[in-house]
């Protein structure tokens, strides 16, 4: 199954200060967004796999748009994060499956790597509902100063047949951290968690 997609939105955001301190290098994120056509909506459908395949082919076109956005290397990329948003006439489920470990491979080969889970949100919603993305750092979960997350919308989407697919990746992880933990510079790179 191919997918169809109705839209295409790509934002970034830069942060060049944080209470009046300046951020240098700014720290930039940058999420691309799919609103797809939900092919099982409105009604109960027991094998999921073409929504996962369309899930592994959303994870190519939406990493390779978001980091273009960021405008460095995908090797360069420090966080990832995924989410989606069914319509209401999709079930959970079906976020689920286009957020499968599938979508996770085509990710992690565009940025060259990627030890760490990919932080993902799934939920039901209307035209205009915020997607929350999770971000984590992509080679070791502990690092806090990369806990974060970034919230995008698209005015008209998703109507009741559709799922809204994002993918997010950043240049850094949160402006100005300060609450200690482990430091992307200690990462040994050996579990996805340290």
């Amino acid at each position: 199954m191919t997918v169809e997609i109705r839209k295409l939105v790509t934002t970034l955001e830069e942060t060049r200060s944080e209470m009046g301190r300046p951020v240098d290098p700014p720290t930039r994120r940058a999420a691309a967004i799919a609103v797809i056509a939900n092919p099982f909506a409105g009604r109960y459908v027991a094998d999921l796999d073409p929504l996962i395949a369309i899930g592994e082919e959303l994870g190519l076109i939406l990493t390779e748009a978001a980091v273009a956005a960021l405008g460095i290397p995908g090797s360069q990329v420090q966080s990832y994060g995924k989410a989606a948003a069914v319509g209401e006439n999709g079930e959970l489920e079906h976020a689920a499956a286009i957020l499968h470990p599938k979508l996770g491979a085509p990710v992690r080969r565009v940025l060259g790597g990627g030890a760490a889970l990919i932080p993902s949100s799934k939920k039901r919603g209307g035209p205009g509902v915020a997607l929350d993305i999770p971000l984590g750092h992509k080679d070791a979960a502990f690092v806090r100063s990369h806990f974060d997350g970034m919230e995008v919308r698209i005015v008209d989407a998703p109507r009741a047949d559709e799922i809204m697919v994002a993918v997010a990746v950043t240049s850094a992880g949160r402006p100005l951290p300060r609450v200690g933990g482990l430091e992307a510079a200690d990462i040994k790179g050996e579990d996805g968690l340290r």
